[in-house]
């Protein structure tokens, strides 16, 4: 996959940029022992505005040199010495320039572009791993909106990597651009079931945009699989396209359903889980051993409960908790604990009041199978079942399963004895998805303590 195909880098590139050419005048000048005047100030506000600006413009000739590393170095240079250009220019038709030291500015001029380079070379890092092989995403793709197959042969070309398409979709016929590179799968109709049969992590829907019913269509049955859905502009109506445009493989492309938790916002998630979840383990870490003793005098049986749930993607997991009730069901059919229920046992019952029995999935954090903030996982029974019976039930697998999320703070923790419950839930985790801020996720897990302590809606 290339640079331009990596959020990390792209907000690296967007916001970070320019702050880092900031921050390192302000490092000089205290090297330096300068006084930080307001003209300082002054300069680093253009210089913000003006970096920001520049660099956002080169990134409208990525597309003629993907995938050659000197880019990144030629961007950087060329970006920085037209934003040097500019602010001599000001400076000099203003009066500025004889408000600063020539020492820091001669020494900022020279180190900020190495800063930049080496701010790149981390985010380049970070987005491929530290330098492992970077994950390959199955794709396929859906329609031609274009009758020169341009499009298409550059998606489906064996240099752009990162992504495999398997194949392409069409009812009409297929594009002579794409016949060597992209076997044909069959008609459109057939694409859902081929999806969820190969667990296809990507799908590019490159239908004209004046097939938006059939398009609308398409994405009313795709929202029964965890596929990552793009739209390919149709060149036609390229120019009126007023949303966020993604690139993969330098083609433009709306994202339509897409996990948040790409480049710089999955290295915040995962942090966040990771500190926090070694935290509240090293914490809670007496009180786990008492409840770990209580449950084994309490009943005959484990300590504790794994049950196979399903994860980010829809693919399958398992889930810890201590476990509460005499029986361990994991089956086809799997029954909501109720109110009263017989199959509680009663130190159980006090577990799942006080949300105590969920403690060994922070276990689960660690692993990276779940999150502390997201959708509640449900038993693989109930997702075969609600996924049936509720449009765009399995969306809730963009992100990893967490242990508290929007939906329970927001009174639908515990039973949910009847479809609108359900479906009130689901509406919940999506917005979670559509809003999601580290500021949103601290909120919720202050307002979960809130909730466990009502001890009113978990059985």
């Amino acid at each position: 996959m290339t640079e331009n195909d990596i959020p990390l880098v792209s907000f690296f590139k967007r916001l970070l940029d320019p702050l880092i050419i900031l921050g390192s005048l302000y490092l000089i000048i205290l090297v330096q022992d300068e006084v930080f005047t307001g003209s300082y100030l002054v300069l680093m506000i253009i210089a913000f505005f003006i970096s920001s600006y520049i660099y956002e413009q080169i990134e409208l000739y990525r597309t003629l040199h993907i995938g050659k590393q000197l880019a990144y170095a030629v961007d950087i240079f060329l970006g920085w010495a037209i934003t040097i250009a500019i602010l001599v220019l000001i400076g000099q038709g203003t009066g500025l320039r004889y408000e600063f030291s020539d020492r820091v500015i001669g020494t900022w001029f020279v180190l900020a572009p190495f800063a930049l380079l080496l701010s790149r070379l981390t985010a380049y890092m970070l987005a491929f791993n530290f330098g492992k092989n970077p994950e390959v995403r199955s794709a396929v793709i859906v329609g031609s909106n274009d009758p020169g197959g341009g499009i298409l042969s550059r998606l489906a070309s064996p240099g752009n990597a990162g992504i495999d398409i398997r194949g392409f979709f069409e009812d009409t016929g297929r594009s002579a651009d794409v016949h060597s590179l992209s076997p044909y799968l069959g008609a459109i109709a057939d694409v859902r079931s081929y999806v969820l049969a190969h667990k296809i992590r990507t799908i590019f829907i490159c239908l004209p945009m004046s097939e938006q019913a059939r398009v609308l269509a398409l994405m009313e049955e795709l929202r029964d699989t965890t596929a990552s859905v793009y739209l390919v502009p149709d060149i036609y109506t390229y120019g009126f396209i007023q949303a966020r445009l993604d690139h993969v493989g330098g083609v433009p492309v709306i994202g339509i359903w897409e996990t948040p938790f790409t480049g710089l916002r999955g290295v915040v998630k995962r942090g966040s889980d990771i500190v926090l979840a070694i935290l509240i383990q090293i914490f809670l870490l007496p009180i786990m051993v008492a409840i770990a003793v209580g449950v084994k005098l309490s009943s005959p049986g484990k300590i504790i409960f794994a049950q196979r749930r399903y994860g980010l993607n829809g693919e399958e997991i398992v889930v810890y908790k201590f476990r509460s009730m005499t029986v361990a069901e994991d089956g086809a059919v799997v029954a909501q604990a109720k109110k009263n229920d017989v199959r509680v046992t009663p130190f159980g019952s006090f577990l799942r009041r006080t949300s105590l029995d969920e403690l060994p999935q922070f276990f689960n954090v660690l692993q990276g199978r779940m999150s502390i903030v997201g959708p509640r996982p449900h038993a693989v029974a109930h997702n075969e079942l609600y996924r049936k019976l509720i449009s765009g039930y399995m969306l809730r697998h963009k992100v990893k399963p967490g242990i508290t999320g929007w939906a329970q703070v927001n009174g639908y923790r515990g039973e949910t004895d009847t479809l609108d419950k359900m479906r009130s839930r689901i509406e919940f985790d999506l917005e979670y998805l559509r809003n999601w801020s580290l500021a949103l996720d601290l909120w919720i897990i202050v307002r979960t303590v809130k909730e466990v302590l009502k001890k009113d809606s978990a059985y």
